[in-house]
C-alpha cells in the first residue's frame, strides 16, 4: 500500500463501487475511438493467451503417454509437438503483448487526462472575473485537480485505462471456468468463481475503506506535511535558525507523523490485514475441495488430459482473485481529480452567476501547530553588546559566485544606538543581517562583540540575542499566540507567556485588530483553515515586530529590521521605523530609502562591498556626498508627487535638505 491518496473524506467514499466505475466507463470515449478499441482487443488477447497456453499444455501432457511409447517418429510424438509449439507461440505472445498492454494504456490515459487539462484551464479562464480563483474553496477542488493530473499516480485517466484493462481478467476467468465446468463438473467451476469474487470483493471492499480512513487523517497529515516543508524550505530557514527552532522543529514533526502514522498502520491492519486472511481462509477451503474432487475423478475414468486441464483451470483461476496492479487502485482513486475538477466547474458557474457559495469544502478539522516547549537551546551569553559590534576586513561571496559582495567591509555598530544601513540595491544590506546573524560566516576577515569574535561563540548562543524582521518574514499558518511565541519558543510553555504575548503585540500596535479576530490570538491566520482568516499586509508587518519584541523580552539584545515596510510607501515606512526604534536596544535598520532613517543616530551608506559614507544625517548632508544627493533626490520625488495625506502622522514627511535641487531630465539651465 504505497499510495496515497490526495483527496478529502468525499475522495472516495460518496459514490458506491458500480456508480464510480460507470463515470469512468463515461469518461473512456474521450481517449478515442482507436485507442480504445485497441486496448480493448490487446487486453482480449491477454485474457484469452493464458487459457490456451493452459489447454495445449494440458493436451500435451495428456498426450505424452502413448508418444512416449510410440516413439520420437510417430504420429502420437507429433500430436504432442504441436501441442507444445501451440503452447510456446501462446506464452510467446503473452509476453508481447503485456507491454503493448501497458503503452495502449498510456496512451487512453494520456489521452483523457490531457482533455481534463483541457477543461482545467478552460474554465479557470472562464470569464472576466477572477471570483473563482480567489474563492479559498474552490482553490482547494482547483489544486487538487491540477495536482493530480500533473503528478498524480492513480489519475482520472489512468482510471480509464484500469476499467478497460479488467477486460483481461475477466476473459481469463470466464474461460477458466467454462473449462472446469466442461472438464470436470460445473458446480466446481462455479465455487471457483465464488471464491474468486469473494476474495475480490474483500480485498477492494477492504482497500476501499483504507482509502477512507486515510481521507479522515488528512487534517494531521496536512500538520506533517507543513511541519515537513518548514524544516525542509529555504524560505523558514532563516527565522528557525536565529529564533533557535530547530530541535524543537524535529521533535514536533516526530510527533505530528506518528500522529497519523500510529492510527494508519492501526487501521491498515484492522481493514486490509485481518479481513483478507478469512477471505483467503474460504479460497483456500473452496479450491483444496475442488482439487480433491479432481483428484478422486482422476482415479476414475477421467483422461490424463482432463485431469491436467481441470487442475491448471483451478489454480490459474483461483490466482485471480489477487490485488490487480494495473487497475485496483487507479479505478478506486483515479476519479478524485475528476471529482475536484467537477465541482470547480460547478462553483465557478454559481460564481458567474451570481450564486453564493455555501458547502464547505471539508468538515476536516484544521492543522494546526499548538506551541510547545522547545529543547534546551545553546547557553546565552550574559548580557547585550556592551560597546559595539564590529566588521572588520570583511569579505564575502556566496558559494558559487566569483563576485564578492563585501570586499574588506570596516563597520562598527554603537551598542545601546539605531544605527542605519542604507543603499542601494545589491548593495548587501540583507547580506549583512544574515552574516550577523550567522547564517553565513565570512569568506575573510572577522566580526567581534565587544572585541570578542563572534565566530568563537555558538551560533545558537548568538541569535538567542538577535530579534530579526526579515524583509521576507514568516507568516505562519496557525494563531497569533504561535506566530508571536516562535520568536523565543522556549518561553511559550511558561505561566506568564500569553500576557508577556500580548504584551509585545500591544507594543507593536497589532494587539486589538488580533482581539478583534473571531477567536482573538487563537484564530488560525490563514483562510484555508476552518475558522481561519487573514491579516493585512501592515497587521502582518506588525505582527513579525511582535515576534521580535517578545524575543528581546527573553534575552534577545540586538534588533535588526531588515526591510520590513519594503512594499509601503515612504510615509508610512517613516512612521513604521519612528514607532518601533527602541532606546537602549542595539538596533540596525536595513533600508533603501535615504530618507525614512534620518532620525537614526548613525547611518552608514554602503557601496561596492565596503562602507562609503557614514556619520549622523546633519554630518552626511553636510559632507554633500552620494547619501546627501540620494536623499535629496527621494526627497525631492516624493514632494512632487501628490498621494493622500496620511491618516495620523504626527511627524513631518521627508523635506528636501539644503542645497540645490537636482536637475529634471530636459530641464533648461
Amino acid at each position: 500500500m504505497g499510495r496515497r491518496s490526495a483527496t478529502g473524506p468525499e475522495g472516495t467514499t460518496a459514490r458506491p463501487a458500480r456508480a464510480r466505475l460507470w463515470r469512468i466507463a463515461e469518461l473512456v470515449p474521450q481517449a478515442g475511438t482507436g485507442p480504445v478499441l485497441a486496448t480493448i482487443a490487446c487486453d482480449v488477447l491477454l485474457g484469452a493467451l493464458p487459457v490456451v497456453f493452459v489447454v495445449s499444455s494440458s493436451v500435451m501432457l495428456g498426450r505424452l503417454p502413448d508418444a512416449v511409447a510410440a516413439g520420437t517418429g510417430s504420429p502420437q510424438w507429433s500430436a504432442v509437438m504441436s501441442a507444445f509449439a501451440v503452447a510456446a507461440v501462446a506464452f510467446t505472445l503473452q509476453q508481447l503483448v503485456a507491454p503493448c498492454q501497458g503503452a495502449l494504456g498510456e496512451l487512453v490515459a494520456r489521452r483523457v487526462d490531457g482533455r481534463l487539462f483541457d477543461r482545467l484551464v478552460a474554465v479557470s479562464l472562464r470569464g472576466p472575473g477572477i471570483g473563482p480563483l480567489e474563492d479559498p474553496r474552490l482553490l482547494e477542488h482547483l489544486a487538487e485537480a491540477r495536482r493530480e493530473l500533473e503528478f498524480g499516480a492513480d489519475s482520472p485517466g489512468k482510471a480509464c485505462a484500469g476499467l478497460l484493462h479488467l477486460l483481461a481478467r475477466g476473459v481469463q476467468l470466464a474461460c477458466c471456468v467454462v473449462i472446469i465446468g466442461y472438464c470436470f463438473s460445473w458446480p466446481a467451476g462455479l465455487g471457483i468463481l465464488v471464491a474468486v469474487v469473494a476474495l475480490r470483493h474483500g480485498l477492494r471492499r477492504g482497500l476501499h475503506r483504507h482509502m477512507e480512513s486515510w481521507a479522515a487523517l488528512a487534517g494531521r497529515r496536512r500538520e506533517e506535511r507543513y511541519l515537513r516543508d518548514l524544516a525542509t524550505g529555504a524560505a523558514a530557514g532563516k527565522e528557525i535558525r536565529v529564533f533557535g527552532l530547530a530541535e524543537w522543529l524535529r521533535d514536533r514533526h516526530r510527533e505530528a507523523a506518528l500522529a497519523w502514522l500510529m492510527p494508519a498502520w492501526a487501521e491498515r491492519r484492522r481493514l486490509l490485514l485481518w479481513p483478507y486472511l478469512g477471505y483467503t481462509a474460504f479460497g483456500l477451503v473452496v479450491t483444496a475441495t475442488v482439487l480433491a474432487a479432481v483428484a478422486a475423478a482422476g482415479a476414475g475414468d477421467t483422461s490424463l488430459t482432463g485431469l491436467a486441464l481441470a487442475t491448471q483451470a483451478v489454480l490459474a483461476g483461483i490466482r485471480l482473485g489477487e490485488f490487480y496492479p494495473e487497475s485496483d487502485m487507479q479505478t478506486i482513486l483515479g476519479m478524485n481529480a475528476h471529482r475536484a475538477l467537477t465541482a470547480f466547474e460547478r462553483g465557478a458557474g454559481r460564481l458567474s452567476a451570481g450564486v453564493p457559495q455555501r458547502a464547505p469544502l471539508s468538515a476536516e478539522p484544521p492543522a494546526e501547530v499548538p506551541p510547545a516547549e522547545a529543547p534546551p537551546a545553546a547557553e546565552p551569553l550574559a548580557s547585550a553588546p556592551l560597546r559595539s559590534i564590529r566588521f572588520s576586513g570583511v569579505s564575502f561571496a556566496y558559494p558559487g559566485r566569483a563576485q564578492r559582495v563585501f570586499d574588506g567591509l570596516d563597520l562598527r555598530i554603537a551598542a545601546g544606538k539605531c544605527t542605519a544601513i542604507v543603499g542601494a540595491n545589491g548593495a548587501g544590506k540583507t547580506t549583512l543581517v544574515k552574516l550577523l546573524t550567522r547564517l553565513y560566516e565570512p569568506d575573510e576577515g572577522l566580526i567581534t562583540v565587544d572585541d570578542r569574535p563572534l565566530a568563537a561563540s555558538p551560533a545558537d548562543a548568538w541569535r538567542a540575542r538577535v530579534a530579526v524582521v526579515f524583509q521576507d518574514f514568516n507568516r505562519y499558518e496557525t494563531g497569533a499566540f504561535d506566530n508571536v511565541g516562535y520568536g523565543a519558543v522556549r518561553h511559550t510553555g511558561t505561566a506568564t507567556a500569553r500576557e508577556e504575548i500580548r504584551a509585545a503585540a500591544r507594543e507593536a500596535g497589532v494587539a486589538d485588530a488580533l482581539d478583534a479576530l473571531p477567536d482573538g490570538f487563537d484564530t488560525p491566520l490563514a483562510t484555508h483553515l476552518t475558522g481561519g482568516t487573514d491579516l493585512s499586509g501592515g497587521q502582518w508587518q506588525r505582527l513579525a515586530l511582535a515576534r521580535a519584541l517578545f524575543r528581546l523580552r527573553h534575552g534577545g539584545g540586538v534588533l535588526v529590521l531588515d526591510e520590513p515596510t519594503a512594499g509601503l510607501d515612504v510615509r508610512a515606512e517613516a512612521r513604521f521605523f519612528e514607532e518601533f526604534v527602541r532606546e537602549g536596544v542595539t538596533t540596525v535598520l536595513i533600508s533603501h530609502r535615504f530618507a525614512t532613517v534620518r532620525h537614526a543616530d548613525h547611518i552608514v551608506v554602503l557601496a561596492g562591498g565596503r562602507v562609503s559614507e557614514e556619520g549622523s544625517h546633519d554630518e552626511l548632508l553636510r559632507g554633500n556626498g552620494e547619501y546627501a544627493r540620494l536623499f535629496r533626490l527621494q526627497a525631492y520625488r516624493f514632494a512632487a508627487e501628490p498621494g493622500p495625506a496620511p491618516d495620523h502622522d504626527d511627524s513631518p514627511a521627508p523635506e528636501p535638505a539644503p542645497g540645490p535641487a537636482p536637475e529634471r531630465p530636459g530641464a533648461r539651465t
